[in-house]
């Protein structure tokens, strides 16, 4: 008899979980998405530093599409810059999100002239030629703020473009008070990797078992970390398209393209290789 309620509380916890990774399927703007190439905080080297216009301007003049991180600045400004302390690329000490516009100008990255961008600046650069993977970078318990202020400066925008984030919360603000915009689950193996926040947050993360309440029309997930039962269950039960971050040899990116994965690379250039049209 106990046995049986064993088997049975498992079945049920096994059901219940495969109904937790339930996205948002086929969502129409996917198919804008789906044949590009993706640039890893632009096309960058060491002359061109990452999250650099430079790097997003060689992008595009490759025919590539890019992935951006986005902060929320203390006046409202939307700065593009992956890590919110500011000492890896610019060498200063400081938080992103306390500056303001006027400070950017003066900040340069990588021992480089180029400095850092905005979100205007970029969307005036790509125009609609190629389509973006925003990144929304939170900060705080920001993510309403930031993830709304995201929005509206890409309401009049008319080019591709998707939103993706960490924080579920996005996610989740997104599906509430944007259901029209193309969102995204990123993840990883935060098991064994992320050690930040507690284990069963980790848990949840590393195995979407927060789709239930963020119904995302794409999971990003780590490519080293891709061969998970969630991630089966997510792209081959419930049809939700997979994006694989980040690339960075032309066998790997080869590999997830041939499993259907949306690629985003750094470190070489696909077509150069002739691996990608």
């Amino acid at each position: 008899m106990i046995m049986f309620v064993l088997i049975l509380i498992l079945l049920i916890c096994m059901i219940l979980h495969v109904f937790c990774l339930r996205g948002r399927k086929q969502h129409v703007g996917l198919e804008a998405l789906r044949p590009w190439a993706y640039a890893h905080r632009g096309l960058h080297d060491p002359s061109k530093p990452e999250n650099s216009m430079a790097a997003f301007r060689a992008a595009l003049e490759k025919g590539y599409g890019i992935e951006l991180d986005v902060h929320l600045l203390k006046d409202g400004t939307l700065a593009i810059l992956h890590d919110s302390d500011l000492k890896r690329v610019t060498g200063r000490e400081g938080i992103l999100e306390e500056l303001t516009a006027e400070d950017l100008p003066a900040i340069h990255l990588a021992g480089t002239q180029e400095t850092i961008p905005t979100l205007g600046q970029v969307l005036d650069l790509y125009a609609g030629q190629a389509p973006l993977i925003i990144e929304l970078k939170t900060y705080k318990g920001n993510a309403g703020a930031l993830t709304e202020a995201v929005c509206r400066m890409l309401e009049s925008y008319k080019g591709p473009f998707c939103l993706e984030s960490f924080d579920p919360r996005c996610i989740r603000y997104l599906r509430r008070h944007h259901p029209e915009l193309i969102r995204g689950q990123l993840s990883e193996n935060s098991v064994k990797r992320d050690k930040t926040f507690s284990w069963p947050v980790r848990f949840v993360c590393t195995y979407y078992l927060e789709n239930f309440l963020t119904r995302p029309d794409f999971i990003a997930y780590r490519f080293e970390d891709r061969k998970t039962t969630s991630n089966a269950i997510c792209r081959k039960l419930w049809g939700i398209q997979g994006v694989s971050w980040t690339i960075k040899t032309p066998e790997d990116f080869q590999a997830a393209v041939r499993e259907g994965w949306i690629p985003i690379f750094e470190g070489f250039d696909p077509k150069e290789l002739g691996i990608f049209q």
